[in-house]
């Protein structure tokens, strides 16, 4: 996500162009024209593109503050969300990350009023995968909440009946995290795993987790987002084959103050992540045409189709 300042900047080189479709193998992976398309990885038997559009602030969940909440949730009416997939659309983003059954039926109209856009999913409930299957989502991971929650009590093995339910659907399997410690694990355990949701902020350390490794220092209320934590997951998703969906990589949009903030962030994350790895960005298009703006970066910084 992106602040209003300077950002404005990008949709004179991102343009307004038509946009047009390729077929794909299985349920619905579109890709846009010549002149729209992002880069691209293989997603299973699926092509996505390496930028897709994030869930959290269509549902109002800023990881800033209320007040934000609030904003985002009066601007993203049914209408608004439709009119921003669209606009994701005309620029090249192919894939939608929806929370669970939240939005699904929105989707569902999105597609069946000729949106060409796929759709992965976050889960945590055995009862959603039938009907997110049904509704078209192609991957699912577990949530990543849950995930490290059960991780710090010893208790990861757990989510490993819901992977294999996401299995029986056909759908991609994917795990959450904001942990570079899961990544490892899982990877040790050998699970059947397709892909990773990958944040690259472990923004929820406990107090006392932070005196540890900060020491005796004041403090910050809420979240806590540190300099340091991106290269440790980047690390994690360089050691593991599997495709990578890096996100929060604007720090939940505490890098979006300054155009050269955000720059940085697509720079060095598309510089640290494999070429078979891509990025999920909220967008809140509100103020600016951050659709365009973070798609220009994603060209800049991408380096082509990943094969």
């Amino acid at each position: 996500m992106a602040g209003r300042d300077g950002r404005r900047e990008f949709l004179k080189a991102a343009g307004a162009v038509s946009l047009g479709l390729a077929a794909a193998q299985g349920q619905p992976a579109w890709a846009a024209a010549p002149e729209t398309a992002l880069p691209q990885v293989a997603f299973g038997k699926h092509s996505l593109s390496r930028l897709v559009c994030g869930a959290n602030p269509f549902n109002g969940g800023s990881h800033l503050s209320t007040f934000v909440n609030q904003q985002m949730r009066e601007y993203f009416t049914s209408e608004q969300i439709l009119k921003t997939l669209r606009r994701c659309q005309e620029v090249g983003i192919n894939c939608w990350q929806i929370s669970g059954l939240v939005n699904l039926d929105l989707y569902r109209r999105f597609v069946d009023e000729g949106g060409k856009m796929s759709a992965i999913s976050l889960g945590q409930n055995p009862n959603d995968l039938a009907k997110l299957a049904a509704g078209g989502c192609i991957g699912v991971a577990h949530h990543g909440e849950v995930t490290d929650g059960l991780f710090k009590a010893g208790r990861l093995d757990e989510i490993r009946d819901f992977l294999k339910q996401v299995r029986d659907t056909g759908m991609m399997v994917g795990v959450s995290t904001h942990m570079p410690d899961v990544v490892d694990a899982v990877e040790s355990k050998g699970w059947d795993v397709d892909y990773y949701m990958t944040c690259v902020y472990e923004r929820h350390r406990s107090e006392e987790d932070l005196k540890k490794l900060l020491g005796r220092v004041p403090l910050p209320v809420n979240e806590v987002y540190l300099k340091e934590d991106p290269p440790r997951m980047f690390e994690a998703i360089r050691n593991t084959r599997r495709p990578c969906l890096a996100f929060k990589i604007l720090a939940a949009g505490r890098l979006s103050d300054r155009k050269a903030w955000v720059e940085q962030a697509f720079r060095e994350t598309f510089a640290a992540i494999k070429p078979t790895d891509a990025v999920i960005v909220g967008i809140y298009d509100q103020y600016s045409d951050q659709p365009g703006e973070d798609a220009a970066l994603v060209r800049k910084y991408a380096n082509g189709r990943a094969s």
